[in-house]
């Protein structure tokens, strides 16, 4: 009966804490995302939709017609908060991706987005599109780059 009530205890809390895993809201000490991504306290001119180089839909042009400038891409509203991306245009090519609105509500995002975002920009410049990997422990902040990247670089014309 003895080893009844224990291993249903260990059960009951190992479900608890599965299950408030994500649940904590206490803050930690702010973490700044590396540099290497750009700075995340840049506000684009424009909010939550559209930079400053060119239009919203596809025309009938060549391919590359954004020659430089930035772009900023729609926000992303995921579980855990907005995502936006800004990208640098030059010469037609993808040159900086910079992560202007990402989950920083608690220590877990800050601790997730400081090694996600660098991750997700160095993908987004090697691939030159949105069609890059997600960072393992960071899926849903990924899905959200990727639906901004990709609004960013359609408004890019590219």
């Amino acid at each position: 009966m003895r080893r009844i009530v224990v291993a249903l205890m260990g059960t009951l809390s190992g479900l608890i804490m599965l299950f408030s895993y994500h649940t904590s809201l206490a803050g930690g000490g702010a973490l700044a995302v590396p540099a290497s991504t750009g700075t995340s306290t840049t506000t684009p001119s424009g909010g939550t939709s559209s930079g400053g180089t060119s239009g919203s839909s596809g025309t009938g042009g060549s391919s590359g017609t954004a020659a430089a400038g930035t772009v900023t891409g729609d926000t992303a509203q995921t579980r855990w908060g907005p995502v936006q991306v800004q990208i640098t245009v030059t010469g037609g090519k993808i040159t900086d991706v910079t992560a202007v609105q990402y989950p920083n509500g608690n220590g877990r995002d800050q601790q997730i987005n400081s090694y996600a975002l660098p991750v997700l920009a160095q993908e987004a410049l090697s691939a030159q599109s949105a069609q890059i990997d997600h960072v393992s422990g960071a899926t849903v902040t990924s899905d959200g780059y990727v639906q901004s990247l990709q609004s960013a670089i359609d408004q890019a014309n590219l």
